[in-house]
This record gives C-alpha cells, structure tokens and sequence, in this order.
C-alpha cells in the first residue's frame, strides 16, 4: 500500500467521502494541460445540503505540473452530506468557471464521544419506538394550561411513522449492501 502522506501518492481527484479531523489530500492532473497552474488557481467549494450556509472550502496548491488539495485535520467540519463545486479562478482576471461539481459525505470521527453514525431514518425509528412505549404506559393526547393547548402525535400517527422510517432505514440497508458489492434484499439467488 503507498504511504497516503506523500504527495506523489495523493489520489486523483475529490474523495467520495472525508473523516473529520483526519489528514486528507487529493490532487488534480488532468486539468493542467487546458489549465496550467501557473496561470490559474483552483478550488473546492463545499456546502452542506439541507439550505444550510455551513460550508468548507478547500484551496489548492501547486505541486510540480499538479493542483494540491489538503485537509490536515485541524478543520472543524461538521458531519453530512455536501456538494461540491470545483471552481477554476483565471489568476490575471480573477474570472470564475466552474469546471465540475459532485457530492462528498463528511464521516464523523469514532474518536469523538458524541459521534452517532446512525442514518436519520434508524435515529427516528428509535426515538418514534421509545415514544410508543411511553404511550403504552399512560398518556393523554392533548391538553391545556393557562390558555396554551398541546396535541400530541396519536398512536396510528405514530405508527405510520415509524414504519415509513424502517422503510426508509431497510432501503439504505440495502444500498449500503449493494454498494459494498453483496446481495440486496431484491437479489435472486439460484443453486445448481
């Protein structure tokens, strides 16, 4: 396996997914011969999906003919999915294209004690499943104090919910599974 820490050995191109507080490096080749790094810059712009404003962006620097792009760790990245835009700035205009954009998913670190790698959909089913046992011991649907009224979701409500988020949860399962190169849930397997 290359040694990661060598710029030689950085990979082409943005990863498909970056460890907080981890060193991360990529580099782009192939864009030098239309755009020679000495006469343009480029970089990263990468923003959180959800209409959210927080973003990292990720400059790069000039590694012989090569464009150089580093995360040392100290970075506070917050976890999620992002996109990113591979912008190209024209250093003697200041001009702007954007040459490419993707996605990136930002993995929490395990180090971190508040870090919980579960999907959205396996936190709601879990927190919609202790809800229900709440229900189950006692509880009213809806009240009034002082004037301010409070309807709580019913036990059907609930239910419906819940099973939408196992749903949701079995379908990135599978992916997940399908991804990784195994059998997903729709997978026929035959024996001969």
């Amino acid at each position: 396996m290359a040694n990661l820490f060598d710029t030689a050995n950085a990979p082409e191109g943005m990863p498909s997914a970056i460890t907080v507080a981890a060193f991360v490096q990529w580099k782009l080749a192939l864009i030098t011969a239309d755009y020679p790094n000495d006469l343009y810059t480029v970089e990263f712009i990468c923003r959180l999906r959800g209409g959210t404003t927080t973003e990292f962006i990720v400059s790069s620097t000039v590694s012989g003919d090569d464009y150089l792009f580093t995360l040392d760790g100290s970075e506070a990245l917050t976890a999620g999915d992002y996109n990113w835009q591979q912008v190209v700035t024209q250093t003697s205009t200041s001009y702007k294209i954007l040459l490419e954009s993707g996605t990136v998913k930002v993995v929490a670190d395990l180090n971190t004690e508040s870090a919980d790698l579960r999907s959205h959909a396996a936190i709601m089913v879990d927190k919609i499943e202790s809800l229900l046992v709440g229900k189950a011991d006692a509880d009213v649907s809806s009240y009034s104090i002082a004037g301010r009224s409070l309807t709580k979701m019913t036990f059907q409500e609930l239910i419906q919910n819940r099973d939408y988020y196992k749903r949701e949860a079995a379908k990135e399962a599978n992916d997940a599974a399908l991804a990784a190169g195994k059998g997903g849930s729709s997978t026929i397997k035959v024996r001969f």
